[in-house]
């Protein structure tokens, strides 16, 4: 039996759930984002008031206000958006106990067992979106094919609250004109290698020679020539199976320009702090450490090394960063810095070292603990690093930061 997967993809989703929470917001253009004073984040989400403003999605919110003078920028409230999505997926689990969350606002369902009690799958994605609008007063667009890859594609064509069906008999009419970068794990510096042989399109891609792709992209060439050919086979994940943590980060745009080597230590400081103690919430340690720097002509600049050992140590997270940093040779002057921590695995307890330097580590990441747990009791700030109190705008990265938690597979 053919296979039956929805995508479904709540529209703008954060600023969806802000005009609900707030209908005095309804009539006015929307961004989700921070705090425009402190110069501080990024565009999380817009409204459609402030898209038709040329206003997009992780563009920094001073250029954003450019485009769309009269927007109204508010905070994120994640607990909101958790309660939510966690709604919306209580909806799915009416259809499939097959349901796989791809970000807070898309999931993935296989309906192909309830056909015979709800119909087809344009039947049944009508119907979640009827009752997403009802229940949750959101909008949501659904893709409607046979893989996963083709509906998460069908639900990004049509916007908002919009049902596309891709078929096995239409699938290349439909999708093989289209950039080869819309087609899911296709990222920009593999469309950059694409388009040097001419390969422009989905269907370009999936004409090209398969054992040539390979050669070009390594073994991702011939897994996104199948994906182009419809020949996607994953399963989507049952309810409550777990979802493995790909890496942790931390970014912010800094209150003012960074420009001297007291300026960036305070910064890494703070984005280590964090990195760190989301690492050890997890139970996990990373293997890498990734910096991304932009200067104020908004060129980003990237470099990643291994640690010694395994480590969920904001000390070692921060030594590691800063040895990067300074390895790229940073422009005189920064407008945002990141880490973060990439190759992660389980943490595991360690045996005792009498070597000193591993001694030391191992004393610094249970003070790390201790810390957690006072944090925990009495509040974030409770109590922070000396050298942080040095400037507490620069510090306080630790609230006002940009999180990120990729717990899906990386764009190739």
């Amino acid at each position: 039996m053919e296979r039956l997967i929805l995508h479904s993809d709540l529209n703008n989703f954060y600023a969806s759930v802000a005009c609900f929470l707030h209908p005095e917001l309804r009539e006015k253009a929307v961004i989700v984002g921070g705090d425009p004073e402190r110069r501080h984040g990024i565009v999380l989400a817009k409204n459609m008031r402030a898209k038709n403003c040329g206003v997009r999605t992780a563009e920094p919110l001073w250029q954003a206000l450019q485009k769309c003078p009269d927007a109204v920028v508010v905070p994120p409230e994640f607990e909101q958006y958790s309660d939510f999505s966690a709604r919306a997926r209580r909806i799915y689990y009416d259809y499939t106990d097959q349901v796989e969350s791809f970000g807070i606002d898309e999931c993935w369902l296989d309906v192909t067992g309830s056909r015979s009690l709800r119909g087809g799958g344009e039947q049944i994605a009508d119907e979640i979106r009827a009752r997403i609008r009802r229940e949750l007063g959101v909008t949501v667009s659904v893709g409607v094919s046979f893989n996963k890859v083709f509906a998460k594609l069908g639900s990004d064509l049509k916007k908002p609250d919009a049902t596309t069906v891709i078929s096995q008999e239409n699938f290349r009419r439909k999708i093989w004109h289209l950039p080869a970068d819309d087609l899911l794990y296709v990222g920009g510096s593999t469309a950059r290698k694409l388009r040097k042989y001419s390969i422009l399109t989905i269907g370009d891609l999936a004409r090209a020679d398969r054992h040539f792709l390979r050669t070009i992209l390594g073994a991702a060439g011939e897994k996104l020539w199948l994906f182009a050919n419809g020949l996607d086979r994953s399963p989507v994940m049952r309810m409550g199976a777990q979802e493995e943590v790909k890496s942790i980060g931390n970014s912010t745009t800094a209150p003012r320009d960074l420009v001297s080597d007291r300026d960036f230590k305070i910064t890494l400081y703070a984005l280590s702090e964090c990195v760190a103690r989301r690492l050890r919430s997890h139970g996990l340690v990373c293997n890498t450490v990734r910096v991304q720097v932009r200067d104020t002509s908004l060129i980003t600049r990237e470099r990643q090394g291994k640690t010694a050992v395994p480590t969920c140590s904001s000390e070692a997270i921060f030594h590691r960063a800063y040895e990067l940093f300074r390895e790229s040779h940073p422009p005189e002057r920064v407008r945002a810095m990141g880490i973060t921590a990439c190759a992660l695995e389980p943490a595991r307890a360690v045996q005792l070292s009498f070597l000193p330097e591993i001694a030391a580590a191992q004393r610094r990441e249970g003070l790390e603990y201790v810390l957690d747990d006072l944090r925990t009791k009495y509040g974030g700030d409770i109590i922070r690093r000396g050298v942080m109190l040095m400037d507490p705008d620069l510090g306080g990265v630790q609230l006002h930061g940009d999180h990120t938690i990729n717990v899906r597979v990386q764009r190739i």
